[in-house]
């Protein structure tokens, strides 16, 4: 019975093991660049494209204000690497125009971006 009850220990201490490496494993740090995503920019990645194992975003975004989007189909990564309290937004219009709040600093989200023509980096 003692020999039982070790090997269940030792699964299960195993089993939080696994489950300990994989949270590890999709933390981003607090500052500095990610997976191909520059410190201070907001990064999309491609299309059915997964940033925890293809570290090039396919769009970069540096300044503040409105840029809008083009050919930007389906379910995306977006990440939100600024700083600073700056925050960033996806609109249904061109140039800004209805916009809601998607991501906080360091933040990461899929979006299906096909119904948004453009996202703004906020301060």
């Amino acid at each position: 019975m003692l020999k039982i009850l070790r090997g269940v220990a030792a699964l299960a201490t195993a089993a939080t093991a696994v489950v300990a490496m994989s949270g590890a494993a999709q933390a981003k740090p607090a500052e500095g660049d990610w997976n191909g995503c520059p410190y201070g920019a907001v990064c999309i990645w491609g299309q059915d494209r997964n940033p925890y194992l293809d570290p090039h975003p396919t769009n970069v975004y540096w300044s503040y204000g409105a840029h809008n989007l083009s050919n930007q189909y389906g379910d995306h990564y977006v990440f939100n690497n600024q700083y600073g309290g700056a925050g960033m937004s996806l609109c249904t219009g061109y140039n800004g125009v209805g916009c809601h709040v998607a991501l906080e600093v360091q933040e990461i989200g899929s979006f299906n971006l096909t119904p948004y023509n453009s996202l703004t980096l906020n301060r």
